[in-house]
């Protein structure tokens, strides 16, 4: 029984969580893309928010896909972020 409930509360924290605290507590991959025609210029966290500095893409700039990743110092639970640009005419 007690099993149970502590696999209970495992999903549960699981299921309560947003995409971003599962993908930098827990690991794991999380897509983001940017609006089109913006080019990513940093990216931070600020608690359990991803922030993304962009700015307008220049006529000739390509769209290009980026890896945000932890690397932590045991080597588990390490959360990515797949942060892709668009272009749209």
């Amino acid at each position: 029984m007690k099993k149970l409930f502590l696999l209970f509360v495992f999903v549960l924290t699981l299921v309560s969580c947003t995409k971003n605290q599962r993908a930098k507590q827990w690991g794991g991959t999380a897509d983001v893309t940017v609006e089109p025609n913006h080019k990513v210029v940093n990216v931070t966290w600020k608690d359990n928010d991803l922030w993304i500095l962009v700015k307008p893409m220049a006529p000739n700039d390509v769209p290009e896909t980026y890896m945000f990743y932890e690397k932590s110092s045991w080597g588990i639970l390490n959360g990515k972020y797949v942060i892709k640009e668009t272009k749209m005419k």
